[in-house]
């Protein structure tokens, strides 16, 4: 955009924040469909200070996510209403929340895990803090409740464990405790500045210590009423259970046909042409 040429001694116009121009409207619009902060505007040369303050405060909460701890028992007495056995808590190797940020194959390792029995359920589930105890608290037992209610009457669940200063890879080790064939890690997501109660599910087939990421699927974003929701979240998860099972691994070679399922098979033709046609 070329800029204004002024007169000399003319004075340059004050910039107008978008948000009370004209293109309100067009901004507005936009903003329904996405979290991303666009628009913004400007005061001089800085952001408006209303949304300079907003920024921050979604900084704080950022923050709050990962530092705040876990209410373990609280936790426990939510899940095991659940009815799912009761929940056993384990914890990693790493000693506090500053030695878990510094030191994440310390979050990888566990410490003791005398407590989780054994059995020979087909799934297991471990609700970990990861970077945001505030997912799991917030979305943990209603995401497990969900997954309970897809597999029931087709795969056995193993009491749940509550896991601390988690890292994925701690799903292995308490994985082999168990003896279960496939091990779901619910696990709190980096926190960002537009979510930080987003939850993960990490799934592992024929789990143990040493598996690669490249071994796992990762179903994201799992915050409703605004992400993903816990239905929607198990109906993934137990279609990439079911193709699992049927390939014989989880990880890079196991793809999630859920969504394809409900797709005419016109969408269907659409979507491959699309993709046929695509410059690369």
């Amino acid at each position: 955009m070329n800029a204004q040429r002024l007169e000399p001694g003319a004075v340059a116009p004050v910039p107008t924040d978008p948000q009370k121009s004209p293109a309100d409207g067009f901004w507005r619009e936009l903003r329904r469909n996405t979290r991303s902060r666009i628009g913004l505007g400007r005061t001089g040369d800085a952001l408006p200070t209303t949304d300079v303050l907003v920024l921050r405060a979604a900084h704080a909460a950022a923050r709050d996510a990962v530092h705040i701890p876990l209410a373990v028992p609280d936790l426990v007495e939510e899940v095991g209403a659940l009815g799912l056995g009761t929940p056993v808590a384990v914890t990693s190797r790493a000693t506090d929340r500053a030695e878990y940020l510094r030191r994440p194959d310390l979050g990888r390792l566990p410490q003791d895990l005398t407590a989780v029995p054994a059995g020979n359920a087909d799934i297991g589930c471990v609700l970990a803090d990861g970077l945001s105890p505030l997912a799991l608290t917030q979305h943990g037992p209603g995401l497990l409740a969900a997954l309970a209610e897809e597999f029931a009457g087709r795969h056995t669940l193993a009491a749940p464990v509550i896991a601390t200063q988690a890292r994925v890879a701690l799903g292995d080790h308490i994985a082999q405790a168990m003896g279960v064939r496939t091990v779901l890690v619910l696990i709190g997501e980096r926190p960002g500045l537009s979510v930080a109660d987003s939850l993960g599910i990490y799934l592992t087939h024929l789990p143990r210590p040493g598996r690669a990421d490249a071994d796992r699927n990762c179903i994201s974003n799992i915050h409703p009423p605004d992400g993903l929701t816990y239905a929607g979240a198990a109906r993934v998860v137990a279609g990439l259970v079911a193709g699992a099972l049927e390939l014989g691994r989880s990880g890079v070679d196991l793809k999630d046909t859920s969504r394809t399922a409900s797709l005419s098979a016109t969408d269907i033709s659409t979507i491959a042409a699309a993709t046929e046609n695509k410059d690369h």
